[in-house]
């Protein structure tokens, strides 16, 4: 029995680079795939979003000149892209799955609603949430907070390429210790960079739990949904 009968699944799209530096490593992408299969075969109910930052990360395209809604947009885009690649590898694992965009693009994906989302996750479909929010200024992190409280989750899991939130970053500070657990007030009041605020106050104002886990690491996904206590778990 999973842990968790229905979830939001949000994925790094940095991750989905693998070893490439840019674009989408085939190898990592099929090994989401299979680790999305395994959790489907168990009955879990799945919606996904993923972000764009192997493609194209609007905040740093205004940086670099860009207009920022004009640059939002095109992130938006990039999310598509990498959701059209995550359902053609689905496919290719044997298992269904429905791209829905936040911007009307058919026949690319269906134009997203709450409706049409429930519809295909009850036909035993994974649903993927693509073009985050379909507007400027808001985060892939966001676009999973309100998909995960529109689809009436059970949880956000948020695969990242870290174990786990710690006291800071451990890519950059060795002497950064983890959290197994820690409440929502905790990460604003710490200042620390789990996903962006707003991210985190909707979670907090619709009581939707997070398990942070490391993704990369094949089998973690499973493991997590059978109940063993990685990652680190974020509630009220």
């Amino acid at each position: 029995m999973a842990r968790f009968k229905r979830i939001l699944l949000k994925l790094s799209g940095e991750s989905l680079m693998g070893e490439k530096g840019y674009g989408i490593d085939e190898n990592r992408l099929a090994q989401y795939a299979e680790q999305i299969k395994e959790i489907h075969d168990m009955g879990v109910e799945i919606g996904i979003v993923i972000g764009g930052g192997n493609i194209f990360r609007g905040l740093s395209g205004a940086k670099k000149g860009f207009d920022r809604v004009k640059g939002d947009q095109m992130g938006m885009l990039a999310t598509v892209i990498n959701s059209l690649a995550l359902q053609s590898a689905l496919k290719a694992a044997g298992v269904a799955s429905e791209v829905l965009t936040a911007i009307r693009m058919e026949p690319i994906g269906e134009f997203y609603s709450k409706d049409r989302a429930i519809k295909a996750i009850n036909e035993g479909k994974v649903a993927i949430f693509s073009a985050g929010t379909g507007c400027p200024y808001f985060t892939t992190d966001t676009g999973s907070s309100l998909r995960g409280v529109e689809i009436e989750a059970d949880v956000m899991l948020k695969g990242t390429r870290v174990d786990g939130i710690y006291t800071a970053d451990p890519e950059k500070d060795p002497t950064a210790t983890k959290f197994d657990e820690i409440t929502y007030d905790e990460i604003i009041n710490r200042n620390l960079k789990v996903m962006d605020l707003s991210a985190t106050e909707m979670c907090r104002a619709n009581n939707l739990p997070i398990y942070v886990f490391n993704m990369d690491k094949y089998g973690n996904l499973k493991k997590l949904m059978e109940g063993e206590n990685i990652g680190t778990y974020v509630h009220p």
